[in-house]
């Protein structure tokens, strides 16, 4: 059941999330939302009674790992430059979030009545201080990612993201202190209330040397390790031993793990890669956490424990934004920052929520965590639906957004446009622009010995196709010709039916061949027209993104009945092809593509790279070795072109050729002909490419390629 369990939180974490994401909003909003749907809330498949306490130590690694990167935001050389400005607003806005919402909590419930079974006035005021010292912290990954999109830079930003830092180290010492008066509140602890402060104070010093301990032996440990494998497994290690010896000596796991992180940033050395390697270990943990936390609220038993969450999400936000425009005075803050700073702070998540745990996991203070959990996950809901959107009004009217314009805009005419709706947009005959011809005209061969044909059936791109056949048709010293399949049983085609295509090809400096195939099949009527004229290719064009076709079908057939290499183009936007990529897998890749590479080199001027892409694996000496080869073959073929060669190792190939299109006009390569059982086992790139490639995109398939 506990393997079950993790499996579906994560599954349903994950989607959520990515609903979320597609509505602009944050991560961990789905990943509660999935606690909710799988927790009593909803279907209750995830409960206590399941799972019991077998996921806790998944809980202790998230605590760890974000205490952790808590402490990689601390740099001090970042904060020396507001030193003054900074203290003051940390002070006064953990202060006052402290006090209002201790206050506000305390308030209602004294106030209004407000009765929870077997509490008296102590049990209260317990509760709002634990509530107060936990609505201190701050989540800053939804603001940063606000800042990110919209490019924000000014003082308002730079002192955000300093501030973000400093606000998560304050809640946890707070939080620590917090837990010891709650305890002399409740009369759990047998020694005087001053002894209990000092006490505090020693716990705080002896985590920070933990902590200091910590990150002194992993600066030691991972200078001496270079794999990625090796530095993430010392790390964790290292990290968890930490968290467990604080645990074994009543110290702040999480105080120590940040000053951990904190130690190893401030290095003169500053080596950070474990943080980057831990990052790419971290996802699934924060998966299982915030889902887990999410099972934690039971909306149907909220009563007035749901009140008591909207007062503390109202008197939280209230707190941030009156201690910040406190501090801001007090440190001679720009008034820019004074204004809007505190909006940008609403956010609240992972230390909110592992602060919860912690308490829950008390044996003095869990039966506080029934009412507890449900406020501060209520708050966090709130909180991470309108901190977004909070932080965003904020920077825009700190006037610190970079909008886009046209001349820093990707494609200026998708201004206006969602990222969807711009590839849409790219892809439908709208978006789709071939510019007219501005290069010299060809000047066809003295004797033209065969064709290249090129489909006449969608209009709207015939005449980039046929300046792509006319190109080929160039360099293999023959004409372009035209060939539409029509029925018997369709009417007559139009005397100026090839005019667009005829047109194109007579700006290029050639004639164009045109005919027309009587079959009702369109792949068999191809074949018959590229096999009659002994074709040097045949080329063709994807559909459209709104077009519904059997295009597939017909590449099939028409690549397995003909003998010349067939060429598939799909067009993107405005068609350029100065700038030309050449993806290959191998060297039988290349031998089929370069063909084409060579008759788009005769034209013009351009800049072709081949990108050679090779196993993650493969050392420097074996990326060399594929370098040069490809350099010898090279100089071997009869007709050169002059290109760069770029290995590189990778662990996605669709990725790596996406990253480097987009300094690219145009994609040219090969493609194997899978089909059938074969293609569904092992898949197609060039397929896969064709849907996420935002660039026009050319491929062939090469039937003398060995299958």
């Amino acid at each position: 059941m506990i393997t079950t369990g993790i499996a579906i939180l994560l599954a349903i974490g994950l989607i959520a999330a990515k609903i979320c994401q597609r509505i602009h909003l944050p991560s961990v909003t789905g990943y509660i939302i999935a606690g909710l749907l799988l927790g009593p809330t909803g279907i209750n498949l995830i409960s206590e009674q399941s799972i019991g306490h077998n996921l806790d130590h998944f809980t202790n690694i998230a605590l760890m790992l974000i205490a952790f990167g808590i402490g990689e935001h601390i740099e001090i050389k970042n904060l020396k430059k507001h030193a003054r400005s900074l203290l003051f607003i940390a002070l006064f806005e953990t202060s006052c979030t402290l006090v209002v919402v201790t206050s506000a909590i305390f308030g209602v419930i004294t106030l209004t009545g407000l009765h929870i079974d077997g509490w008296q006035l102590k049990e209260n005021l317990a509760l709002s201080i634990l509530l107060g010292a936990v609505s201190v912290a701050t989540a800053p990954a939804a603001t940063l990612l606000v800042i990110r999109e919209l490019k924000a830079k000014g003082p308002l930003t730079s002192t955000l993201m300093a501030i973000v830092a400093i606000d998560n180290g304050l809640a946890i010492i707070l939080f620590g202190f917090a837990v010891s008066l709650t305890h002399q509140i409740i009369g759990q602890s047998e020694i005087p209330l001053i002894f209990a402060i000092g006490n505090g104070f020693l716990e705080i010093f002896l985590s920070l040397l933990l902590g200091w301990v910590t990150g002194f032996c992993l600066e030691t440990v991972l200078r001496r390790l270079k794999k990625d494998g090796e530095m993430l497994t010392a790390g964790l290690a290292i990290l968890l031993l930490c968290s467990q010896f604080a645990v074994f000596m009543n110290l702040s796991a999480l105080l120590a793990g940040m000053v951990a992180g904190f130690t190893l940033v401030n290095k003169a050395e500053r080596d950070v890669r474990v943080f980057r390697v831990l990052n790419s270990f971290e996802p699934p943990i924060y998966v299982l956490f915030f889902t887990l936390a999410g099972t934690h609220l039971d909306i149907k038993t909220l009563g007035s424990v749901g009140i008591l969450g909207i007062v503390y999400f109202l008197a939280r936000i209230t707190g941030k934004i009156s201690g910040v425009q406190l501090g801001s005075r007090f440190g001679n803050t720009p008034d820019v920052v004074r204004k809007h700073l505190g909006f940008t702070l609403v956010p609240q998540a992972g230390v909110a929520i592992g602060l919860i745990f912690l308490i829950s996991a008390d044996p003095s203070l869990a039966f506080y965590s029934s009412v507890i959990t449900p406020v501060v996950l209520t708050g966090v809901f709130l909180s991470e639906l309108i901190g977004p959107l909070s932080a965003k009004f904020a920077v825009i009217g700190a006037k610190e957004a970079t909008l886009p314009d046209h001349e820093d805009h990707e494609e200026p005419q998708c201004l206006g446009f969602t990222e969807k709706e711009c590839d849409q947009f790219m892809r439908s005959e709208a978006g789709i622009k071939i510019l007219p011809w501005t290069w010299q005209k060809l000047q066809p061969a003295a004797t033209t010995e065969s064709v290249v044909v090129f489909g006449a059936t969608r209009r709207h791109t015939v005449n980039g196709i046929a300046r792509i056949a006319t190109i080929f048709a160039h360099y293999h010293k023959a004409l372009p010709m035209a060939v539409l399949v029509r029925g018997a049983d369709k009417p007559p085609v139009p005397a100026n039916y090839f005019q667009t295509e005829r047109e194109e090809v007579k700006s290029m400096g050639y004639n164009l061949l045109t005919e027309v195939v009587p079959d009702r099949e369109i792949a068999s009527g191809l074949v018959a027209a590229v096999e009659y004229n002994n074709a040097k290719a045949v080329v063709l064009s994807y559909p459209l993104h709104d077009e519904t076709s059997d295009f597939p079908k017909i590449l099939e057939t028409v690549a397995e009945n003909v003998s010349c290499p067939v060429v598939v183009v799909q067009f993107y936007g405005i068609l350029h092809t100065e700038k030309i990529l050449v993806p290959v897998t191998d060297m039988d890749d290349l031998a089929e593509v370069y063909p084409v590479v060579a008759a788009l080199d005769t034209v013009g001027e351009h800049q072709i790279q081949l990108l050679y892409l090779i196993s993650s694996d493969t050392d420097q000496d074996d990326i060399n070795a594929h370098t040069e080869r490809v350099y010898h073959w090279l100089k071997e073929q009869p007709k050169r072109v002059h290109l760069s060669v770029k290995a590189v190792p990778t662990d996605s190939r669709v990725e790596c050729i996406q990253q480097e299109a987009e300094k690219h006009d145009i994609v040219v390569m090969g493609a194997i002909r899978a089909q059938g059982v074969r293609k569904f086992f092992f898949g197609s790139l060039a397929d896969s490419l064709a849907k996420k490639l935002k660039k026009p995109f050319i491929v062939v398939y090469d039937a003398k390629k060995d299958q």
